[in-house]
């Protein structure tokens, strides 16, 4: 999972580059799948989509909460 206080296209894409490689690293988990998340204080709109697009769970701030804004349809992408 990536978490910042302002969330960016860029921090998805960095976040992105790094579930690409994480079972080169680890490859003790090359059987496993992996599922992504990004998360934010502040997630504009548009990243939040564009990290939906690309099959990550989107978690955002919500009064004194923390919600997942993926809806039901939601097909996360594996790793």
């Amino acid at each position: 999972m990536e978490c910042k206080s302002h969330l960016s296209v860029d921090d998805v894409n960095e976040h992105l580059q790094r579930l690409a490689q994480f079972k080169q690293c680890f490859p003790q988990y090359r059987d496993y799948q992996l599922l992504g998340a990004v998360a934010g204080m502040v997630v504009p709109d548009q990243v939040g989509r564009y990290a939906y697009r690309k099959g990550l769970f989107v978690l955002a701030q919500s009064g004194h909460a923390v919600e997942i804004r993926n809806g039901a349809s939601f097909q996360p992408k594996t790793w």
